[in-house]
């Protein structure tokens, strides 16, 4: 990394908060995809980052000029339980950089080897999953989504074990807003070292929420924004059918970025009970259960936050948190009501859509229809084509939804733009589980061309491309159920 313009402010200012730690020294490290887009918008020399020395960066064997290596501490409630000491146990803080745009972004390591924080684990990452992680970040920054984005997978010539047998190694090198998470909140909290709970709340404020540092209330208008973008965030994935699938604290980020794309998945049948992870057996992370997933993992950061709120009377800190924290399932209903209209080609609010758009996701629960194909269909149907949805929607009931939206939109006003604006906002292309795993297995046997060829389709998600049906369909009947896993 050529004279990158790192600024480390996270080592700088929170010492405590962090150990010092370089990664593991791998056989034969070489990048075998790089972000190269992502790469200059970080002003990074991507030449440089495909040499041999490029490639030591990325996988945490040599830290780059200006940078630093570090293992982030956290803790968090992992389904519900709560641990109170996480952290990086198989990742590293490389420094933050300065893009074009002024952004600070942090960029960080995913399998660079052993850390402090590894409790027992092996610190390593797996092709398969480095590779699902690089594809899922650019579907969901494509799709307009706030996320993690990854700038390389790296392989670093060792086998690493596990369940199905010996698989490559490979790192992950990302990019976030931040990784500060609930979970490092927490790490403080449940230690009873509130100075550096303070002193977390107020370079989270500096970082993410500079224009409330002189409010009355800065730590209670933290908890409000915080709020506000994790609302805006869950109902985008709600939006696109998007299942993350691990909502632990320590996966949700205070910036209100997607973060950790481990058993996550994408619905083709509509369901609000679908679950894809191996390990949630009790459907707590289903799909259609994330926004109260959020609201309790936002109570969980308001816990955090009460003796910095009010350290002379906690029973009034905790009296104007639960009076934020209660305002969550509207602040959200909100969000997925204004993007649902979207998705309807609905310009104007009329109390009737709540009904119209939950009627329609009880036709398309009953019928099993595919989420994506469905919604893509309306702006047919928005456009006088009746039959639109034939063969996507068939419920009983379905006729009647038709005539009721087709009269819904006449009350709305005639619109040249409707189709285009529904069109670009219901994608035809997402991440087909299918197809994830079919570029997967190729990429595990050397051809990247699936990969590829799909990374390229997910880059223009609203856009019909020549030759790329296959990318639109569910998965075919012999496919079963799709199960995903954590990849540690």
């Amino acid at each position: 990394m050529t004279q990158p313009d790192f600024d480390n402010s996270f080592v700088r200012e929170l010492q405590g908060f962090y150990v010092d730690w370089k990664g593991a020294q791998v056989p034969d490290p070489k990048v075998l995809r790089l972000n190269r887009p992502l790469a200059d918008e970080l002003g990074l020399d991507a030449d440089h980052l495909m040499t041999p020395d490029g490639a030591q960066e990325l996988v945490g064997m040599r830290i780059p000029d200006g940078g630093s290596s570090v293992a982030m501490a956290y803790a968090g409630h992992q389904f519900g339980g709560f641990s109170p000491q996480l952290g990086d146990g198989r990742a590293l803080l490389i420094g933050e950089l300065i893009d074009r745009n002024g952004n600070r972004r942090d960029l960080h390591l995913k399998g660079s080897g052993k850390t402090p924080f590894s409790r027992g684990g092996d610190g390593k990452a797996v092709l398969g999953p480095v590779l699902r992680e690089y594809l899922l970040g650019e579907a969901m920054h494509a799709l307009g989504i706030p996320t993690t984005r990854a700038l390389a997978a790296s392989t670093t010539g060792e086998t690493v074990l596990r369940n199905n047998g010996p698989e490559q190694g490979a790192v992950l090198a990302r990019v976030a807003a931040s990784h500060l998470r609930v979970g490092t909140f927490q790490f403080f909290a449940a230690r009873g070292d509130h100075g550096r709970v303070k002193q977390l709340a107020d370079y989270a404020i500096a970082r993410h929420y500079p224009e409330i540092a002189d409010t009355d209330a800065p730590y209670l208008e933290l908890f409000r924004q915080v709020q506000a973008r994790q609302a805006a965030l869950i109902a985008s994935w709600v939006h696109v059918g998007f299942v993350h699938g691990v909502m632990n604290t320590d996966n949700m980020t205070i910036s209100g970025e997607t973060i950790d794309y481990g058993p996550c998945a994408f619905l083709d049948a509509y369901s609000p009970d679908a679950v894809f992870s191996s390990i949630d057996r009790q459907g707590r992370y289903a799909f259609g259960n994330q926004p109260n997933l959020a609201h309790w993992n936002l109570a969980r950061l308001a816990e955090t936050l009460v003796l910095l709120i009010n350290p002379d009377d906690q029973d009034a800190a905790i009296s104007q948190l639960m009076e934020v924290l209660e305002d969550f399932p509207a602040q959200y209903q909100q969000h997925w009501l204004v993007g649902m209209r979207k998705k309807l080609g609905l310009f104007t609010a009329r109390d009737e859509d709540l009904v119209l758009a939950n009627d329609l996701h009880s036709l398309m629960q009953e019928d099993g229809s595919d989420y994506t194909r469905t919604f893509r269909a309306l702006s047919r149907v928005a456009d006088g084509d009746a039959t639109a949805l034939d063969g996507l929607l068939q419920a009983e009931g379905t006729v009647d939804w038709i005539a009721r939206y087709q009269h819904r939109l006449k009350h709305d006003g005639e619109s040249d733009t409707r189709v285009a604006a529904m069109d670009a906002v219901n994608p035809i292309y997402i991440p087909r589980n299918h197809k994830v795993e079919e570029a997967l297995a190729a990429a595990s046997d050397g051809d990247m061309e699936p990969f590829d060829r799909m990374l390229k389709i997910l880059s223009t998600p609203f856009v019909e491309q020549q030759g790329a049906e296959a990318y639109t369909l569910p998965a075919p009947d012999g496919f079963g159920p799709y199960t995903t896993y954590c990849g540690t």
